[in-house]
């Protein structure tokens, strides 16, 4: 009878290929991890200004439908309140323009909306100043777009990630009533 000394066959793996193998999972794992929490800032990111031209675009269609507020249609119109120092810079209003002025009043509150967690109200220009409020008011029939009591043309709304101001979505409006998303 012939011994053979290697007759054992191979068939396991040993201690060091399972912990390399478990090593390289538990690295691919939380790269992904890592990214996957980005994406959601950023998608979070993108949500929240979509939110505020889906809210600029209901206050235009409010004043051209001429929707009652408090039994009557405001003289001037709907539109949109950002104030950075009185509502803090996750928070806007919807209001209705009862007195005429084009912009916010006290009692004119149609709603208060706030901003997604982790989102906040980063910068207002109108023109090429920068402001710590804005107001727009879309004034029926034509409608009329007014920018900060029609003193301004065009307006841009900056907001950001909190923990990561550099990273941001502008909404645009114009005279004109158009939205743009940047």
């Amino acid at each position: 009878m012939k011994y053979c000394k290697n007759s054992k066959s191979k068939n396991a793996f040993s201690l060091i290929e399972i912990l390399v193998a478990t090593t390289i999972i538990v690295i691919l794992a939380s790269m992904m991890l890592s990214n996957i929490k980005g994406g959601q800032k950023q998608l979070t990111l993108k949500r929240s200004a979509n939110k505020i031209a889906q809210d600029i675009r209901r206050a235009q269609e409010m004043a051209m439908s001429a929707k009652e507020f408090n039994g009557s249609v405001p003289t001037g119109g709907y539109g949109l309140y950002f104030d950075k120092v009185q509502l803090g810079d996750i928070t806007y209003l919807i209001f209705a323009d009862v007195n005429g002025n084009k912009s916010y009043d006290s009692g004119e509150e149609l709603e208060r909306i706030s901003l997604e967690k982790g989102i906040k109200l980063n910068t207002f220009y109108m023109g090429t100043s920068e402001y710590t409020s804005a107001y727009f008011a879309f004034v029926p029939p034509d409608p009329q777009t007014c920018i900060n009591s029609c003193t301004s043309d065009s307006a841009k709304i900056i907001i950001s990630i909190t923990d990561n101001p550099a990273q941001t979505k502008t909404i645009k409006l114009n005279k004109a009533g158009l939205i743009e998303i940047q």
